[in-house]
């Protein structure tokens, strides 16, 4: 399973109720030694063009888009531009069957995530697991419609950076907050401020419910885009931002002047072979590399001024 697409939230947060949803089957012919590549390639091509998840099948890649999202030319755009060469991949639009996505996933949860044998991060409708170390940390996320429980690989990436960082009486910016995990991860490691904003008005209300269930204080969240930057002082120790590539590029420039010399800037959303484009642009603004990881195809950057 490549995971969630970043590029929208999961399963169409915005709404409550079933929704149409196409499925998209494509089948890929390229040299195996590529074959991880292209699947991540496309996967991120797909997402652009509106496909919100998706799953690795035998000969290729499955996924789901809403009826009204799909946007069949910039896919087409995307497979005749494809970056890496001696690729075909073709594909089938098919009605998907109608199933109530929030409710699937709500009801499902998810299991522990242990994040370096220093914080579990538990599924708030459960109770806390049992562990061999009663020392290791933990909180509680009530996903409800938000993206943001350390399944995904971006977001364990940006847990596991956070915990290797000396938060103490850090201020903090969560960009694209879904759940608040970030920044309620950051609270639990000594930060003295975090302040969160997402576009979708659930994962607000979801994110100050987490942070109330984790008992964690000073944190302020705001519906809207990087906008509302506008109307906030003060800069930023750190700044995490979890989001698509194409925000970042067009955010990033926002989020540098927000941050003083030596603020770290935090993001992932993308993959590996989205890094170098992310690097050029914020050399241009001059933000520098101060490390990176990965999890697989997905990428995740340090920067600072």
């Amino acid at each position: 399973m490549i995971g969630f697409s970043l590029f929208l939230y999961i399963f169409a947060v915005k709404l409550k109720f079933i929704m149409k949803y196409l499925e998209i089957e494509f089948s890929i012919d390229c040299n195996t030694n590529v074959a991880e590549d292209v699947r991540a390639l496309l996967a991120d091509a797909a997402g652009e063009a509106g496909c919100e998840s998706f799953e690795d099948t035998p000969n290729g890649l499955r996924a789901y888009v809403q009826t009204d999202l799909w946007n069949e030319n910039a896919m087409k755009e995307a497979i005749n531009d494809f970056p890496i060469a001696n690729v075909n991949i073709q594909y089938s639009v098919s009605d998907a069957d109608d199933i109530d996505w929030n409710k699937e996933w709500e009801e499902q949860g998810f299991t522990p995530i242990n994040i370096d044998n220093k914080l579990l991060i538990c599924d708030a409708k459960k109770s806390l697991p049992d562990t061999k170390d009663d020392k290791i940390d933990h909180i509680f996320i009530d996903a409800k419609l938000a993206f943001g429980t350390g399944n995904h690989e971006t977001t364990r990436m940006i847990v596991s950076t956070l915990l290797h960082f000396d938060l103490t009486d850090k201020r903090v910016l969560d960009c694209g907050c879904g759940t608040g995990i970030l920044g309620i991860v950051a609270l639990k490691y000594g930060a003295k401020s975090v302040v969160g904003y997402d576009i979708d008005e659930w994962s607000v209300e979801n994110a100050k419910h987490n942070a109330e269930i984790n008992n964690v204080e000073n944190i302020e969240i705001y519906q809207g885009d990087a906008n509302v930057l506008n109307h906030i002082s003060g800069v930023f120790d750190i700044v995490l931002a979890n989001i698509n590539r194409n925000i970042i590029l067009n955010d990033i420039s926002t989020l540098k002047s927000v941050m003083h010399k030596g603020s770290l800037l935090i993001l992932s959303g993308f993959y590996m072979a989205d890094v170098p484009m992310i690097l050029d642009h914020a050399k241009q603004l001059g933000l520098e590399e101060y490390g990176r990881k990965n999890e697989g195809e997905w990428a995740c950057l340090v920067l600072t001024i």
